[in-house]
């Protein structure tokens, strides 16, 4: 809970102080006074922004008061521009120097946020700072105090000048010397590479979670406005320091992205374009290669948004890596995991286009399954072998799993013969056995999703596949056998939600969200597995017939897909 210090607000012009001020008055936990009083100086309303401003300048402010409004102007500090001179300026002036640590830690990293978020605050940020080198009377009478003072001064412009001016800086460089924008840009997200791999998924979350049981515990279990506060999540700070320096300078690169490609508002398409080329080349030559980077890759995400043309050409670029025999297999295969990734994901890429790749997708796989049914030699489940084509199915199959709905919405009869059109049984059921390779969580929901639409049963195989092991086999140098239980499909999927608070902003309207399927779709069977409600009312199984044939169109449908994606990437010169 947090109440104001003073039980009035502001009458512009009156000089006079009310008593209705949400200020004044105790606000459920989780309740962002800031943002509340930012949006009503947007309509027009200062009362509570000058009473906010008042309240900064109180000399009397307690250090818990001061965490507290420090830790909210974190959480929307990109919403503080040049309009809000006069708060951060209150806020610059407030007391920080020679309270107690936790004040001082608080402190300074809003002004790292705030660098990083609003450059132009910079010169006043290290002026305030520079101006704490001058001690006041009372500590240059205590010369005791003086060390610690000054160390603090040190703390706040050594972060200051740390990551984020450095990468604005070079950022800046390029809007006048375009020749080095991508080598610039690639020195950039090659070390925003590093802190992310150093701040791994579960590395984040655990930090996340710890630090919310340990508010919990502080603030007492059972809190009576606690269901009120779990409506309005925090947005303050991440609590793991590498995920915090990330997120701090993921808000530098999406705005620097969002300032190059519009022009007043409105898309700049030519340059737009150029910067797309210049972020696809770093994409291929340090992001592709990277394994289990979580956020960087949402730089591309969030400039496909910007327009359709953009989203299809970087699916095309990556079907056309996962078809380059010449590639390397795990670049084909991580190709892979970010196409089903990004169509799964992307909220912004319509039915239509996710149809088209999909046509692709199945026809590659059912190409492949035919040159090794042709072949003289035995075809067997062997991922060293095989690893792009159980790649594309797994990318298939996880695409199938978030966008089945859309496809079906609307015409139900329609979907489900484009479904059956797919031929999925048929890559089930193929000696290649995909369904053993892929993640048990993607084949678990799309066995459950495909047996409630009767497109194809797959829990014969799912259940078969339980009882064999991976034969995944290598050799050593000196020829001895050594078992390998790395799945090279075990990896994660580029576009999983994303965790970084700050910049998250950007990025939380383009994403399609896992929605959990409704409790009477599905229910476990006796062996565990999940099945059709159908199963549960005591119907008789149904599933599509094993003699389901073979597209007799799919080459025709390949080449045309292909001309229409082709087309809309003609729209932009890509």
């Amino acid at each position: 809970m947090r109440k104001g210090n003073l039980h009035s607000v502001y009458q512009e012009g009156s000089g006079d102080y009310s008593t209705t001020s949400v200020l004044s008055c105790e606000q459920p936990k989780g309740f962002l006074v800031i943002t509340y009083c930012l949006s009503f100086y947007v309509q027009g309303d200062l009362s509570e922004y000058e009473l906010l401003k008042h309240q900064l300048a109180d000399p009397e402010i307690k250090d818990a008061q001061i965490i507290n409004w420090l830790q909210e102007f974190r959480s929307c500090v990109t919403q503080l521009n040049k309009d809000h001179e006069q708060l951060i300026y209150t806020v610059l002036r407030l007391p920080w120097v020679g309270r107690s640590q936790a004040v001082v830690d608080e402190y300074i990293a809003f002004l790292s946020n705030l660098v990083s978020a609003q450059t132009f605050y910079l010169c006043s940020c290290l002026k305030m700072v520079v101006s704490h080198f001058i001690p006041s009377m009372f500590s240059s009478l205590l010369p005791v105090y003086l060390p610690r003072h000054f160390d603090q001064c040190h703390q706040a412009l050594q972060l200051i000048s740390r990551y984020e001016c450095y990468v604005h800086n070079l950022l800046r460089v390029t809007m006048y010397i375009p020749s080095i924008r991508r080598d610039v840009l690639e020195i950039i997200i090659s070390k925003m590479l590093k802190l992310d791999v150093s701040a791994s998924r579960s590395d984040i979350e655990e930090a996340e979670e710890s630090t919310v049981h340990k508010q919990q515990e502080e603030e007492g279990l059972f809190d009576m406005d606690e269901d009120v506060s779990g409506d309005q999540p925090s947005r303050t700070g991440m609590t793991h320091p590498m995920a915090e320096r990330l997120d701090s300078l993921m808000v530098v690169l999406l705005a620097y992205i969002r300032d190059v490609c519009h022009d007043n508002g409105s898309l700049h398409i030519d340059r737009t374009k150029e910067l797309y080329k210049d972020l696809l080349s770093v994409f291929d030559k340090v992001i592709l290669p990277t394994h289990a980077s979580c956020h960087v890759q949402y730089m591309l995400f969030y400039l496909c948004s910007f327009r359709l043309a953009l989203a299809e050409a970087f699916l095309d670029h990556l079907w056309k890596i996962l078809l380059n025999p010449s590639q390397a297999a795990v670049l084909r295969q991580a190709a892979a995991g970010y196409l089903g990734s990004f169509l799964a994901r992307a909220k912004f890429i319509p039915v239509l286009t996710v149809r088209a790749c999909l046509d692709l997708l199945i026809s590659w796989i059912h190409s492949y399954i035919d040159s090794q049914d042709s072949s003289d030699k035995q075809t067997f489940c062997d991922i060293s072998l095989h690893g792009p084509f159980y790649s594309a199915c797994q990318a298939v199959f996880y695409t199938l799993i978030f966008r089945h709905r859309a496809m079906l919405d609307g015409n139900m009869k329609k979907g489900l013969e484009y479904l059956q059109s797919l031929n999925l049984e048929r890559v089930v059921m193929c000696q290649l056995n995909p369904l053993k390779v892929c993640l048990p969580t993607v084949t678990n929901m799309f066995a459950a999703i495909t047996r409630k639409y009767q497109v194809v049963f797959c829990y014969n195989v799912i259940e078969r596949n339980n009882r064999l092991v991976l034969p995944v086999v290598r050799r050593s140098a000196g020829g001895d056998t050594v078992s390998a239980n790395t799945n090279p499909l075990d990896s994660f999927f580029p576009f999983d939600p994303y965790l970084l608070k700050r910049s998250g902003v950007l990025i939380e309207p383009l994403y399609q969200v896992w929605e959990d399927l409704a409790d009477t779709e599905f229910v476990a069977s006796k062996s565990g597995q999940q099945v059709s409600f159908v199963e549960e009312l005591g119907v008789d199984d149904v599933c599509v017939s094993s003699d389901l044939k073979l597209r007799e169109t799919f080459v025709t449908n390949f080449s045309s897909n292909l001309s229409n994606l082709s087309h809309s990437l003609s729209v932009m010169n890509l």
